[in-house]
This record gives structure tokens, C-alpha cells and sequence, in this order.
């Protein structure tokens, strides 16, 4: 896609193994992500809507009075019966209030929050490629024993999220070092954009798959399919992919690999062992992602986990319109991701932009826009097409942080990459576990635009924080901590790719 003229003898070469490695890993995120999002929707299926609404007017004193100012004023009414019934047809088994639903939800991101920084500083120092396989094994094993464990206690299906959360925390850490070690600085926006936008394609096969799986298979079989595909990926995971280009035997030629080693500067094989912690916390383009990492994943999140529930409970969409039109806005920020990182990339390869510039505009993307949609959303009232238009320009444009901040790690500080995005990503997943609680608690017995306005605008202030941070203190220059005191030993070391040339 991106050689310079002077690789494979000045002629440019079909088969660069480095976005076949961008590819299999987007693909592993998709997996991973779609582990994620599954329960989402599946348990619109799994619980008795019924059952809870007739519990929630039992337990109120006032239930007649408040039910019917409820529905006269702040809930949604529709004339297609289709739709408006479709909750009753699909109630499932379990009687879940939404304070349990929430544990439920938020219980992937306590394992995610577990695992990630020592998964991140894992990836460094052992192996990125092998944490990546373990993590979608784990998953795997936790999917396959999710049926029994939820009709047997929720407790159980907590245990089962909480450990497809410790497999998950590990896959950003560990794809961002790969990353590192593949991606040269020309193509990073690009490699990074295919590899993360698997999330955003995961989201979209796991919610339509979901969808269908549900309505025609029942909720268990969502667990069992999903679950077993996934095998296929980590044999030729296994397979295929190298810790580094250096390592790979199979499947690259020897001009590729130089020609990764030459635009990386010469492969290290020592490690830093220890982190500069007081410089990386006193560093503002460091905090500055921190932060902005932090306030657009309250607002992803809401989008991702709560979206399904408020196009089922407040627009009243049936089973299968909820799976497609939720899935909508993430094939969309899919194909979003794709175009806007190639077009960054080329304004800055004819120097147009800097990568300073170039991560800024992807941020300003993937917040302001959100940003505006939600105001939009917040009083759209029951508008049933513009509040999925709405929802899918937002989610589409949150597709900007893969060619922004998120990919700014590697800039700043490329020999820390795994531990610095396993950092930014565990302040980031708080909101993982607060979002469900948090509409939860708002939305408990009181499924009304107006809690749901609450929740909008919550998230609103946090975007406006994050696009004041990131533009005033975001940069893509490398920072001075990165850079290795080098000693005899790590001359000796950079040394040895000339060494092979020479011998060759």
C-alpha cells in the first residue's frame, strides 16, 4: 500500500505481510469486541420485560398515578402494534431487574480493568502475539459455559463476563505492540485504523448476528455459535503471525523486513525494564490522552452498551430492527475509520499536516460531532428517524479516535507503547463499569425520555472537556523519556540487522 520507491529493487510489491498482520489482528479485535457487545443485546431476549414491569407497579405505592403521568407525558407512543407489543413477544426466562441487568453489563469491564496493565507491560516483555491468542481462548471457554451458568444463578453469569473481561483487557496492549514493531511511522495511521476498526466491524456482525441467533435460535445458541468461530482465528493466528517482522519465517520476504527495520530505526532487542512513571505522569501530551481517553469512552460506551436498550425500551423497536439498526452506526464507523485514516495519512505524507495536526483532526471527529448529535438526540422526543440518524452520524465519527489519540501512544513514546495504552485504557474502562450502573440506576422503573435526556447531556459536559484537553496539550512528537540511555551492549545490539546485510 505505502512502500517508498526504493523497496523490493525501486519496484512496488502486491504482498506486504505487514497488513496481513493489521488484518488477523482487526479480525481478533472484532472477536473480542463482539464478546463485548453480545450481552447487550442478547439480554433484551434473556429477560422477562413483563414479569419486571408488573413487579415495578406492585412495589410502588403510587403506581396507577405515576404510570399513567409516565405515559401521557415522558414515554413514546406508537400506532404500529407490531412494534409496540414486541416486548411482551419476547420475553425470555430470567426476571432481572435493570439494577442486575447493570451488574451484568459492567461486569466485563471489572476482568477487562484487571488485566490490562499487566497485560500491557506482558506484552513487552514477553509476548504480544501469545497474549493476544490467550485472550480469545479465554473468551471462547467463558462464552461456551455462559447458558448453564445463567440459568443455574446471574451470579455465575457475572463470573463468566468477568473472565471474558480479563481475556479482552490484554488485546489493546497487546495489538498497540504490535503495532510498534510492524507498523513503519508513514503507515501507522493506517495499519492503526485497520487494526482498531475491527472493533467497530465486531460490533456490527456481533449485533446483527446476535439478533438473528436470538430470534430464531434462541438466546443460548448466541453463546454456543459465537463462541465456537472464534477457533478458526486463533489457529491461523497461531500460524501466520510473528511477535515481530524479524521473527517471522513464513509468508514475508527479507526486503520487507528490512525495509520495517530501516524506517523503525534498527530493531532493539533489549527491553527497557523499568518506566520513567515520573516524567510519563508530569508529560502533558501523556495526560492529555489520558483525559481524552477517559471522556470519549464514557460517551462510546454509552453508545455501545446502552444503545440497543434505549431503541428497545424507549423507540420500541422489535428484536430484529433493534439487532439491524443497531448495527447500523458501527458499519458505518467502520467504513468512516478506513477513509478518514487514509486521507490523514496522505495530507501528511505531501506535508500538509503534522502528526500533531493529523491525530487532532481524528479527535475533533470522534468528539464534537458525537458532542452535537446527542444535543440533538437529547430533544428529538419520540422522532423515531432522526433519532437513528442522529445516533449514526455519532457513532460513526467516534471512529476518529482510531487515527487520533488513540494511535498518538506510539508517537509519544513507541518503547512503551503496550504499557502506556494499557494505562490510558484502564482510567478509560471506569465509564465500561459506571455506564451501566449509571443508567441503571436513572432508568430503573422509569424508562422515559426525560431520564434518558440525563444521561445525554452527562455525557455532552464530558466531550466538551475532551476536545478543550486534547487540543490545547495534544502532540505526535516523540517525548525525550522515551528515548534508551544506550549502552555497549545495545550499540551492539542495533548493530546486528547491518551485520546480517553485510554477511548477505
Amino acid at each position: 500500500m505505502l512502500f517508498d520507491s526504493h523497496f523490493v529493487g525501486g519496484k512496488r510489491s502486491h504482498f506486504q505481510f505487514r497488513y496481513i498482520m493489521a488484518v488477523m489482528g482487526s479480525i481478533g479485535l472484532a472477536i473480542l469486541y463482539g464478546f463485548k457487545v453480545n450481552v447487550s443485546v442478547a439480554i433484551v431476549a434473556m429477560v422477562n420485560h413483563t414479569a419486571i414491569k408488573s413487579h415495578s407497579k406492585l412495589s410502588s405505592n403510587d403506581s396507577e398515578i405515576d404510570n399513567t403521568t409516565l405515559t401521557s407525558t415522558n414515554t413514546c407512543q406508537f400506532d404500529d402494534a407490531s412494534n409496540a407489543t414486541t416486548t411482551e413477544c419476547e420475553d425470555g426466562p430470567f426476571v432481572w431487574n435493570e439494577l442486575i441487568q447493570g451488574l451484568i453489563l459492567s461486569s466485563y469491564f471489572w476482568g477487562y480493568t484487571v488485566s490490562m496493565l499487566p497485560g500491557g507491560r506482558l506484552a513487552e516483555l514477553w509476548s504480544a502475539k501469545w497474549l493476544m491468542n490467550g485472550s480469545i481462548l479465554l473468551n471462547l471457554i467463558a462464552s461456551i459455559l455462559t447458558p448453564v451458568a445463567a440459568r443455574i444463578h446471574y451470579g455465575l453469569f457475572i463470573v463468566m463476563r468477568f473472565l471474558q473481561g480479563i481475556g479482552g483487557g490484554v488485546s489493546f496492549p497487546a495489538m498497540h505492540v504490535m503495532i510498534a514493531k510492524w507498523a513503519p511511522p508513514s503507515e501507522r495511521s493506517v495499519i492503526a485504523s485497520i487494526v482498531y476498526a475491527g472493533t467497530a466491524l465486531g460490533t456490527v456482525i456481533s449485533i446483527l448476528l446476535t439478533g438473528l441467533l436470538a430470534a430464531n435460535l434462541g438466546w443460548e445458541s448466541i453463546f454456543y455459535v459465537e463462541g465456537a468461530l472464534c477457533l478458526i482465528w486463533c489457529i491461523f493466528w497461531w500460524l501466520m503471525i510473528a511477535d515481530s517482522p524479524e521473527e517471522q519465517t513464513r509468508f514475508m520476504t527479507q526486503e520487507e523486513k528490512n525495509y520495517i527495520v530501516t524506517t523503525l530505526g534498527g530493531h532493539k532487542k533489549n527491553i527497557p525494564k523499568t518506566i520513567p512513571w515520573s516524567q510519563v505522569f508530569r508529560s502533558k501530551p501523556f495526560m492529555a490522552i489520558l483525559v481524552t481517553h477517559f471522556c470519549s469512552n464514557f460517551g462510546w460506551y454509552m453508545l455501545l452498551i446502552e444503545l440497543p436498550t434505549f431503541m428497545n425500551q424507549i423507540l420500541k423497536f422489535n428484536m430484529s430492527s433493534n439487532a439491524g439498526l443497531s448495527s447500523i452506526p458501527f458499519l458505518c464507523m467502520w467504513l468512516f475509520t478506513m477513509i478518514l485514516s487514509k486521507v490523514l495519512t496522505v495530507l501528511q505524507d505531501k506535508r500538509l499536516i503534522t502528526v500533531t495536526v493529523s491525530r487532532k483532526i481524528g479527535t475533533l471527529f470522534a468528539s464534537l460531532v458525537p458532542m452535537v448529535c446527542l444535543i440533538q438526540v437529547s430533544y428529538v422526543g419520540c422522532d423515531r428517524m432522526k433519532a437513528v440518524v442522529l445516533m449514526t452520524i455519532a457513532v460513526t465519527c467516534i471512529g476518529g479516535m482510531y487515527s487520533g489519540f488513540l494511535a498518538n501512544h506510539i508517537d509519544i513514546a513507541p518503547n512503551f507503547a503496550g504499557t502506556l495504552v494499557a494505562v490510558t485504557n484502564f482510567v478509560a474502562t471506569i465509564p465500561g463499569f459506571v455506564v451501566p450502573v449509571f443508567v441503571g440506576q436513572l432508568t430503573h422503573g422509569n424508562q422515559t425520555i426525560e431520564a434518558w435526556r440525563i444521561v445525554f447531556l452527562v455525557t455532552i459536559v464530558l466531550y466538551i472537556i475532551e476536545i478543550l484537553i486534547y487540543t490545547i496539550f495534544g502532540s505526535g512528537n516523540e517525548e525525550p523519556w522515551n528515548r534508551i540511555e544506550t549502552s555497549d551492549e545495545d550499540i551492539n545490539d542495533q548493530t546486528l540487522p547491518l551485520r546480517r546485510n553485510i554477511t548477505k
